[in-house]
């Protein structure tokens, strides 16, 4: 169902912009670019608030729906991927609290036993499918440090310091101020530094990888819950 693999090569080259206007013009299958654009990005916040990988997908689908239906309301001030990445995130969001809604739960302060049970993480690593087909056992460690960190530290530590993002981006995707992120980063960084610090400069860019078989299946579900069809 995904555009032919010529096309898909020849409109890569457009920015976000130009394909944004494209497709609000009646090119809707150009909107598959965008997906495989950022299928790596919306992968990595998604999974920074909810764990579990078939929600994580679940979440991936619907921003991106809920981007193509709504894109009459990117007004073009900011980036798209921020733009798509906030949706992302308030997707994420609503979806942990349903996932929650029947465990009324209040998160204690970070104190020594969660730093116990952070390294406890470290030590033994549960590995399922997707930790399986990771490469190297360093990039699991690494994840389950990412994964052991209070929310509010682990969305900016991923999108920070795993994604790349600025400063400035993380806070405008995040609705912070730039000096909440500087802090929140520094303490993130200082929770797992014990364990991973040596190792860091190396692993980061290879960590929660989306591989392209489930790139393929998120543009396919999406373009089939929007009766889109991407040889058009």
């Amino acid at each position: 169902m995904q555009m032919l693999a010529r096309d898909l090569a020849l409109n890569s080259a457009l920015s976000d912009l130009d394909i944004v206007r494209r497709v609000k013009s009646g090119e809707s299958a150009l909107f598959e670019i965008l997906m495989r654009r950022h299928n790596q990005r919306l992968y990595r916040v998604a999974r920074a608030v909810v764990k579990d990988e078939s929600d994580v997908e679940d979440v991936m689908q619907q921003a991106y729906i809920n981007a193509f239906t709504h894109l009459a309301q990117f007004q073009e001030r900011a980036q798209f991927s921020t733009w798509l990445t906030q949706i992302a995130l308030r997707e994420a969001f609503s979806r942990r609290r349903k996932l929650r809604r029947v465990e009324a739960h209040t998160q204690a302060p970070w104190g020594e036993q969660d730093r116990v049970e952070a390294m406890d993480a470290f030590a033994s690593p549960q590995a399922g499918p997707e930790r399986q087909a990771y490469a190297r056992e360093l990039s699991g460690v690494l994840e389950s440090a990412v994964d052991a960190l209070p929310e509010m530290y682990r969305t900016v530590f991923m999108l920070r310091d795993i994604e790349g993002l600025t400063t400035g981006e993380t806070a405008e995707s995040l609705e912070l101020g730039e000096e909440a992120v500087k802090t929140r980063l520094h303490r993130a960084r200082a929770m797992i530094r014990r364990a991973v610090t040596a190792r860091l400069g190396t692993v980061l860019p290879g960590t929660f990888q989306f591989h392209a078989p489930r790139c393929d299946r998120v543009v396919a579900a999406v373009f089939a819950q929007l009766s889109v069809d991407p040889r058009s």
